[in-house]
């Protein structure tokens, strides 16, 4: 396990390979920046954007989309400007959207949840699942969410999986590729104790998933057909977030990390929070 990038990001999130570039996008929410890291040439470039950006995402025509505020918007790295494509959750003003991800006809999916006093404490099932489709018409699923979190697809799009991160639990949809319709709502994995609190989320060529644990310092391997937790890859820092697979062949994992909330001796205890991780 390697530190790429030690800039200490408040609270990064959402990482997403981009292949084109050799690069890892993410974003810091807090700091309300995107940042594009460069893997061959080890640079950062950054995006700052009006609102908290909780996650990225490539858009086929070029250029990212992402969610800023309470915002779908495009992303224009060139002249760093940001459109906005729809509005959610215009009645709560204290909201925010948290995780996002396309899925594979080109909805982005992202919920929302109300913002933090601290880091995972907050008025609860505020938030709901949202999708944007490819003609920017928007769908809400459900409501009652806490923090809208981790989410991908089966390998056969075929099911959803879906995290709410104080529920402690991995759920599985039901799920309609052609309509993006979503049913039948199940627990595949219960969070033990040490885990902490499922964030991230990705899927591997097995069809396994990879939950990043946050306050748990860790990122899981789970099988959603059997329940069971395959493997534990423990970090030198707390705070894990997200994860997703990256560089050449897709063989290496990236993960993000945050610092916000900690204090003055487990920052020196942990010199890495905040940072990247492969």
């Amino acid at each position: 396990i390697e530190c790429v990038l030690r800039e200490n990001w408040r609270c990064g999130e959402s990482p997403v390979w981009e292949e084109a570039s050799n690069s890892l996008l993410f974003v810091d929410i807090p700091a309300k920046t995107v940042c594009r890291w460069d893997s061959l040439s080890k640079q950062v470039q950054q995006v700052t954007v009006d609102a908290p950006v909780s996650s990225v995402a490539l858009r086929q025509s070029g250029g990212y989309v992402a969610t800023v505020g309470t915002k779908f918007c495009a992303l224009n790295w060139e002249d760093q400007s940001a459109v906005v494509l729809a509005t959610v959750d215009k009645d709560k003003k204290n909201n925010r959207f948290n995780d996002g991800k396309v899925d594979p006809a080109g909805r982005y999916f992202a919920g929302t949840m109300a913002e933090e006093t601290a880091p995972a404490v907050l008025e609860r099932r505020q938030g709901s699942l949202y999708s944007l489709f490819p003609d920017h018409h928007v769908e809400k699923y459900f409501d009652q969410v806490d923090i809208s979190n981790g989410l991908d697809w089966s390998l056969d799009h075929k099911i959803f999986y879906y995290i709410d991160s104080l529920s402690y639990s991995v759920d599985a949809f039901d799920y309609d590729l052609q309509t993006g319709k979503i049913s039948n709502r199940r627990s595949v994995y219960k969070l033990e104790k040490e885990e902490q609190i499922p964030d991230g989320m990705c899927i591997d060529v097995e069809g396994k998933l990879w939950v990043a644990c946050y306050n748990g310092g860790r990122v899981i391997r789970l099988d959603p057909e059997t329940g069971k937790r395959l493997r534990t890859v423990k970090l030198p820092v707390v705070k894990t977030t997200s994860c997703c697979f990256g560089g050449k062949d897709y063989s290496e994992m990236y993960v993000t990390s945050a610092r916000d909330g900690m204090d003055p001796e487990g920052l020196l205890q942990q010199p890495e929070a905040g940072g990247i991780f492969k």
